[in-house]
């Protein structure tokens, strides 16, 4: 069966859970989809102190900064077909969900929605307080998937790759991207 290969945009935003975004990015550059990735100054911050100084551009694909606005993926004329935010900071799932387009992620995010493509967030936060759930209701209305960092345990993972990899596995499954992550439900 022939793939064709989408653009995916990973968006990185400022909040802890930067394994979940090197987990996909782990998976996705073993595809033919081409890859982009965004990352916020705090979420590069974040990124260095929960990953050990992993260096990002390991992954050999093209890392555009936050306020770079000449990106093509900013434009509703050059949508890619899927953007991930992952980790997702609350302060950025408000921006996205009331149309604050002041970053490239933000944008991107803004562009997804109106172009009708799809848009996956991955919010690591709990508890969630009632704003923060108008707002992931607003992205739900308009279009977006919300898809906590919430793993599960029924394949009993034993490691925190294998945990975050339960979360992971839904994104690329969302994104019509094979992968052997994870024990599937009633297999």
């Amino acid at each position: 069966m022939d793939i064709k290969p989408k653009k995916i945009v990973v968006a990185i935003s400022g909040a802890s859970g930067s394994i979940c975004a090197k987990r996909l990015l782990d998976n996705l550059v073993q595809t033919p989809h081409t890859v982009a990735i965004v990352m916020s100054e705090h979420a590069a911050q974040i990124w260095n102190e929960e990953l050990e100084g992993f260096d990002i551009k390991k992954y050999d694909r093209p890392i555009y900064g936050i306020r770079d606005f000449t990106v093509p993926f900013v434009s509703g004329s050059n949508a890619w077909e899927a953007c991930v935010v992952i980790p997702a900071s609350m302060g950025m799932v408000g921006r996205i969900a009331h149309g604050y387009s002041d970053d490239v992620i933000a944008r991107t995010a803004d562009v997804q929605l109106k172009e009708r493509k799809q848009l996956i967030l991955v919010p690591r936060e709990t508890p969630y307080n009632l704003v923060q759930i108008e707002n992931m209701r607003l992205l739900t209305l308009a279009g977006a998937l919300i898809l906590p960092a919430t793993p599960s345990f029924y394949s009993k993972p034993k490691t925190i790759e294998e945990a975050v990899d339960t979360v992971v596995a839904r994104v690329l499954d969302h994104l019509g991207v094979e992968n052997r992550l994870r024990h599937r439900w009633g297999e």
